[in-house]
C-alpha cells in the first residue's frame, strides 16, 4: 500500500489532544499514513528557529498536502505565514446541519462556502487620515478570483451541484464588478452547471428563509468570512467547522492543500479530555476526499455523525462524553465497514 505523506503542522492548547484523536482515528482506516510532524507551538515559534518556516513550507511543496491543529497567534500568526508563503488563494468551508445539535433555527443547511483567501480589506490594515479618518484600500485580484471561480464550478460537476456566486456588484462596480465578471468568463467552460448571481446583502436574507436552494457559495474574502460563522450559527455550532486551503498551479489546478478545523486552541480545557474533535476529524475527512478516496471519508463522517445524533458525543455538543471516549465510539463504529 502506497503511503500517504502528510505535512503535520503541530499546535497549542488543545492541539495535543486534537491529534491523539486523529491518529487513533487514522490506525483504524485501511489506508497507510506518514505524517512528517513541524512543532508550530508558540513556545517554539518563538525560541529562535528562523528556518522552521521554510522548512514546514519546503516539507508542503513536497508533499503537496498538509494538515494543521490550532496555533496561538501572539507576535505572528502561523497561519497567515503559510497562506502568504504557500500562495493560498481559496478557502472551502462546508457548513452543514448535524441532527443531534440543537439550533435555534429549523432549517437544513447544506452550503459548501467558496472563499477567496486573499484580498479585501483584509490585505490592508489602513492608516490613518489626521485625527478624525481612517482610510484602507479594498483590493480584489484577477489570478484568485479564476481560482476560485473554477474551483467552484469543479466541485459543482463533481458533485452534481449549483453554484451562487454573491458580491455587491451593483455597488462595489470596480471591486466586486471585477469579481462577477471573472466568475462569468469561467462559467463559460462549465455551461452544464447551474449558476445564479445573488447580491450579498439579499443573500444572507435568503439563505435563512430558504436554505435548500442554495448549495455551493462563491464569495470574496470578507463576505465569505461573514457567511461561514452565520451559517455556522445557523447549525448550532461553530466547533464543529473545518476547512481546506488551497493553492494552484498556472493551469488552475490545485497544488498544495491544506486542511484544518475552524476553532481555536481553547486553553481553558486545554489537557482536560474535554475538547470535541469533530471538526479535527470533519477535516480529516476533507483530506480524505481531497485525495480521491471519498469512500473511507464518507465512512468516518457516517460513524462521527451517528454518534452526535444518539447523543454519544462531547459536552459542547449534548453528550456527555470526554474527548478519548467520543473517538473510541466513532472507532467502534468503523469497524467492519472497510
Amino acid at each position: 500500500m502506497k503511503k500517504i505523506k502528510i505535512t503535520e503542522l503541530l499546535g497549542d492548547g488543545i492541539g495535543p489532544e486534537l491529534r491523539e484523536s486523529v491518529y487513533a482515528v487514522a490506525d483504524a482506516l485501511p489506508l497507510d499514513f506518514n505524517f512528517i510532524p513541524f512543532d508550530l507551538t508558540v513556545e517554539n515559534r518563538e525560541s529562535g528557529d528562523r528556518d522552521l518556516f521554510d522548512k514546514v513550507i519546503e516539507s508542503m511543496q513536497q508533499t503537496k498536502l498538509a494538515f494543521k491543529y490550532p496555533t496561538i497567534t501572539r507576535t505572528s500568526s502561523p497561519n497567515a505565514i503559510i497562506r502568504r508563503r504557500c500562495d493560498f488563494s481559496v478557502i472551502l468551508r462546508p457548513v452543514i446541519s448535524i441532527k443531534g445539535i440543537q439550533s435555534n433555527f429549523k432549517g437544513d443547511v447544506f452550503l459548501y462556502i467558496v472563499r477567496i483567501a486573499t484580498g479585501g480589506t483584509y490585505d490592508d490594515p489602513g492608516r490613518m487620515i489626521g485625527k478624525d479618518a481612517a482610510v484602507s484600500i479594498r483590493i480584489v485580484e484577477r489570478k484568485p478570483c479564476r481560482h476560485a471561480a473554477t474551483y467552484a464550478f469543479e466541485l459543482a460537476r463533481k458533485k452534481s451541484l449549483r453554484v451562487t456566486s454573491s458580491s455587491k456588484h451593483t455597488i462595489q462596480r470596480a471591486t466586486d464588478g471585477l469579481f462577477q465578471s471573472i466568475v462569468e468568463e469561467v462559467h463559460q467552460d462549465y455551461k452544464d452547471i447551474k449558476h445564479n448571481v445573488e447580491l450579498f446583502d439579499a443573500l444572507l436574507a435568503k439563505i435563512i428563509l430558504n436554505p435548500d436552494k442554495y448549495q455551493i457559495v462563491l464569495v470574496l474574502n470578507e463576505y465569505g468570512d461573514f457567511l461561514s460563522d452565520m451559517a455556522s450559527g445557523l447549525i448550532g455550532s461553530i466547533g464543529t467547522g473545518a476547512s481546506g486551503n488551497f493553492s494552484f498551479t498556472e493551469d488552475d489546478k490545485v497544488d498544495i492543500a491544506m486542511f484544518d478545523p475552524a476553532g481555536g486552541t481553547a486553553p481553558d480545557i486545554a489537557g482536560q479530555n474535554k475538547c470535541n474533535p469533530a471538526a479535527i476529524l470533519l477535516a480529516f475527512g476533507m483530506l480524505l476526499d481531497h485525495i480521491d478516496r471519498y469512500d473511507v471519508g464518507h465512512e468516518l463522517r457516517l460513524a462521527m455523525l451517528s454518534c452526535i445524533a444518539d447523543g454519544v458525543c462531547t459536552a459542547d455538543i449534548g453528550g456527555r462524553l470526554g474527548t478519548k471516549e467520543f473517538t473510541k465510539e466513532i472507532i467502534e463504529r468503523l469497524k467492519g465497514k472497510f
